[in-house]
């Protein structure tokens, strides 16, 4: 009778919505927990075009973290009484960290040199094209590196699969793409109207939402090319 009673408990409707939002909030405080050093330096940085390569080195922390959440949101349970977030969490974040490394590390370089550019651009004298082919570049390498994440978070790919997937899955899932750049706007809104520090309070919430997105995407990589983590 115990079991039928823990069985109907762990599975309804509302233990479930429970589930989700112990894992959310659980999966939030260990990415701020790691990220917190930071995260605390990039809200005292000023918004300057010479602060960018200190942006990134601020993030640098944030692509494990990220990484993490999403392998711990995807192998969540959905029953109450079985509920180890924490423990997804920290198992995702030894695991994925040197492959995460590999293609974090490149992109915040390659973001911080677009920034410096577009920041200065003024000065360089350059035509206005220019500056619009540097801000779709840098929204193109977030949307790569988004579908990155996923990939190497979930799977075991060497880093030059994982690039390429995340470039493939671009135009092979234009919806997916499409809610992603909805997700990067928000984002960048909510950094420019409020600051990085909500942002990174929302941190779990837009893994969550980047996991869901990536559905179709990682349905086809796990059943075409190889086995998840």
């Amino acid at each position: 009778m115990s079991d039928v009673t823990t069985r109907k408990f762990g599975t309804g409707p509302l233990s479930r919505v429970s589930a989700l939002v112990y894992t959310l909030l659980t999966v939030e405080l260990l990415i701020l927990l790691t990220t917190v050093p930071g995260l605390v330096a990039l809200v005292l940085l000023d918004r300057s075009a010479g602060n960018f390569p200190l942006v990134a080195a601020c993030l640098l922390p944030a692509g494990p973290a990220i990484s993490a959440a999403l392998y711990a949101l995807r192998h969540r349970s959905r029953e109450l009484t079985d509920l180890r977030p924490a423990t997804a969490f920290w198992r995702g974040y030894k695991l994925n960290f040197g492959g995460v490394m590999k293609i974090w590390a490149p992109w915040l370089v390659l973001l911080a040199l677009l920034g410096t550019n577009l920041g200065n651009l003024s000065a360089a004298g350059v035509p206005g094209w220019w500056a619009a082919l540097l801000v779709v570049l840098a929204a193109g390498s977030t949307l790569w590196v988004a579908n990155a994440l996923v990939i190497t978070s979930l799977f075991a790919f060497r880093a030059v699969d994982v690039a390429k997937l995340a470039a493939y899955s671009l135009g092979r899932f234009p919806r997916a793409t499409l809610a992603n750049v909805c997700l990067l706007i928000v984002a960048g809104g909510v950094t420019l109207v409020a600051s990085e520090a909500v942002l990174g309070l929302l941190a779990s919430v837009l893994a969550a939402t980047l996991l869901w997105n990536a559905g179709p995407m990682i349905t086809e990589v796990q059943r075409r090319f190889t086995r998840p983590q």
